[in-house]
């Protein structure tokens, strides 16, 4: 997600440079036909193109609307697994002692310390998968379509994409527990959560875990798991496609008639203008393609905003950064036990979260 005040124009420009291009050329035909081959005919009346663009306005304002109630949704889901990851290592920290041990089964301080290490690494498993699962490609996700944004994830690049999902888990499951989780496949966060409940019974057979600090934490895992479910389920059900089909075609239509409409309207200011500024006047009409090129860049701009926020999890600039949020969450968690293995945070590249 974006993290700096806002985007330089330069980074504008080079986001919307090809459809510039087109709003450029679909500027300049109605004009070149009207002015140089005199082709009259071609304009509109400006009221139902303004009418037009009114209405598309309201369409691209609803539908920007609801992808950013998608968006904060996500990231309040995301939030609540910071919470719940940082009160469960807290407790795992807390909860796993010699206290209630069974004869015989008592631990030193140094095991005490690998089992909760092993249930806190297992927890960022369950992260790792559920965030690979996030960044698994829909196939109405269009993000990647579009060659600038394609651009902007190398520039980045986020570690989904980079990283081979089996490799991310290794660091954080025994190579056992790993074989059991890409061998399952499916939903692998589910798997390592069925994993993280199985040690955490063996451990309260043993009386490492009292049993009502077991039932705590069995818990704080069912929380885990319907945040997971919340998160998938904007992950697997898109935006309506009615709306966001729709949108594209309203935007474009307009800006294809837009040009018909603003055209005929610059050439007759210009002949208002020729008796005091023949020269201007005789020339005005030219004016037309830099104001049908800004208007029609606001209105596509808008509607590509939408575009690519409407999966917030997709990998794009203005997505939720779950990769940072998880690193961030395993800092806290690792902390919380006591490893010194703590990671560095990712790196901010082109001012973008990940």
């Amino acid at each position: 997600m974006l993290i700096k005040k806002y985007f330089s124009l330069k980074e504008m420009a080079l986001w919307t440079r090809s459809d510039t291009i087109i709003f450029i050329i679909l500027a300049i035909i109605p004009t070149v036909a009207y002015d140089i081959f005199g082709q009259t005919w071609i304009g509109l009346p400006w009221t139902p193109i303004a009418l037009v663009g009114t209405a598309v306005a309201f369409v691209v304002g609803f539908r920007n609307n609801a992808v950013y109630g998608r968006l904060w949704e996500a990231r309040k889901i995301w939030g609540g697994i910071v919470n719940d990851s940082r009160t469960f290592s807290i407790h795992v920290g807390d909860m796993v002692t010699n206290e209630y041990a069974k004869e015989g089964e008592e631990l030193s301080e140094q095991e005490l310390f690998l089992e909760k290490q092993a249930i806190v690494r297992r927890h960022m498993a369950w992260l790792t998968a559920l965030r690979y699962a996030m960044r698994t490609k829909k196939t109405w996700e269009s993000f990647m379509d579009h060659h600038t944004n394609r651009e902007w994830a190398n520039k980045i690049h986020i570690p989904e994409f980079v990283i081979e999902e089996r490799d991310a888990l290794s660091e954080y499951l025994s190579k056992e527990e790993l074989d059991f989780v890409m061998r399952v496949g499916g939903n692998k966060a589910a798997s390592i959560i069925k994993l993280q409940s199985r040690h955490l019974r063996k451990l309260k057979e043993k009386g490492l875990i009292w049993e009502f600090s077991f039932l705590h934490l069995e818990s704080i895992i069912r929380t885990l798991l319907e945040l997971q479910g919340k998160s998938e389920r904007i992950k697997n059900f898109p935006y309506p496609r009615q709306y966001a089909t729709l949108n594209v075609y309203f935007v474009w239509a307009f800006i294809i008639i837009l040009p018909l409409g603003i055209v005929p309207e610059f050439a007759r200011l210009g002949e208002n203008m020729m008796s005091n500024f023949p020269l201007i006047g005789d020339y005005f009409i030219w004016f037309s393609v830099p104001f049908t090129t800004l208007v029609s860049w606001v209105f596509h701009t808008m509607e590509r905003i939408g575009t690519v926020g409407e999966n917030p999890f997709e990998g794009s600039a203005n997505d939720v950064p779950i990769s940072t949020i998880a690193r961030a969450i395993e800092i806290d968690v690792l902390t919380c036990v006591g490893d010194p293995n703590i990671p560095e945070p990712f790196e901010v590249k082109e001012n973008v979260q990940m």
